[in-house]
């Protein structure tokens, strides 16, 4: 499926801004899921500089540095994308099996041990692991264990944007069980950390329209992010969206991954002035023929 993607996101600002400097996530990231055909980021005002980097997860990163008074800032993403759906994992190892593998290490689990630790916002919460032991039956397929903490997540939680923050912690999420796309992720990384699976982030978009015949997904219109899962060096990471209960696949662009959001937040700032602020954000994620036509 190729889709044509649109993200723009608006500062406005109380008091002129006299310097500031920016890190933006907003690139997507080529996969072998994922071709990226074209990409470009404008900025109003046009930066003074621009960097390019990769952090260390490999996500492209992209410096902004405004060296002129401005009270307000946009960055445009422009995009075509390619996803190539991937086959289903073909072997199917217990959790148990994955868990035994990541507490021994090797060149083949290194990669992915640093994600079984906790994290700034996704740290060691013994109720986190209490909420996903049901779905940790002994025995149990490492992906039937991914499919039915996801749907309780998606069950038990209401999707209630405004009522967390990007810094609200998994405890208040547990307790609320209310929130959006990355409170869920969290909440799911949390519970597949602490028994000993590896999990990280991802940040992306989400189809806007459906397919026809397809209900509206939760959390289109805006960033989205969801959950990988390590199934080991052979099947790899598998990723699936607790927000809307279904396997991260053609409907899903990524831009990149981390730890939990902070680490690949889409942007953000270090200013001189500004004052209080407002934000506003926009994404369109469209199959390209349907863009053609609106």
């Amino acid at each position: 499926m190729r889709y044509r993607l649109r993200h723009v996101t608006r500062y406005s600002y109380e008091e002129p801004v006299d310097l500031a400097c920016h890190m933006l996530h907003l690139l997507p990231r080529p996969l072998p899921r994922q071709s990226i055909l074209s990409a470009t980021l404008d900025s109003e005002p046009a930066a003074g500089r621009v960097c390019a980097a990769r952090d260390h997860f490999g996500n492209e990163v992209r410096w902004l540095f405004l060296d002129r008074p401005h009270r307000q800032f946009r960055v445009t993403l422009h995009a075509e994308v390619e996803v190539h759906p991937l086959p289903p994992p073909e072997t199917a190892p217990s959790w148990e099996e994955i868990a035994a593998r990541l507490r021994t290490p090797t060149e083949e689990t290194w990669p992915a041990a640093e994600f079984v630790q906790a994290s700034p916002l996704v740290g060691a919460l013994a109720a986190a692991g209490a909420y996903a032991a049901p779905s940790f039956a002994p025995g149990r397929p490492v992906q039937d264990v991914l499919q039915d903490l996801a749907g309780r997540i998606h069950h038990d939680f209401a999707f209630r944007p405004g009522v967390t923050s990007v810094v609200t912690g998994v405890a208040q999420v547990l307790a609320g069980r209310a929130g959006v796309c990355q409170d869920f992720t969290h909440v799911m990384l949390a519970g597949l950390r602490a028994h000993g699976l590896a999990a990280r982030y991802v940040s992306g978009y989400l189809r806007t329209r459906p397919a026809p015949g397809r209900p509206r997904r939760r959390g289109a219109d805006q960033s989205h992010a969801w959950v990988e899962a390590w199934l080991g060096p052979e099947a790899g990471w598998l990723g699936i969206d607790p927000t809307n209960n279904l396997p991260a696949g053609e409907e899903h662009v990524v831009l990149g991954w981390g730890r939990d959001y902070g680490d690949i937040s889409p942007l953000r700032g270090v200013l001189l002035g500004g004052g209080a602020h407002r934000l506003a954000v926009s994404v369109d994620l469209d199959a390209a023929e349907e863009a053609e036509n609106h």
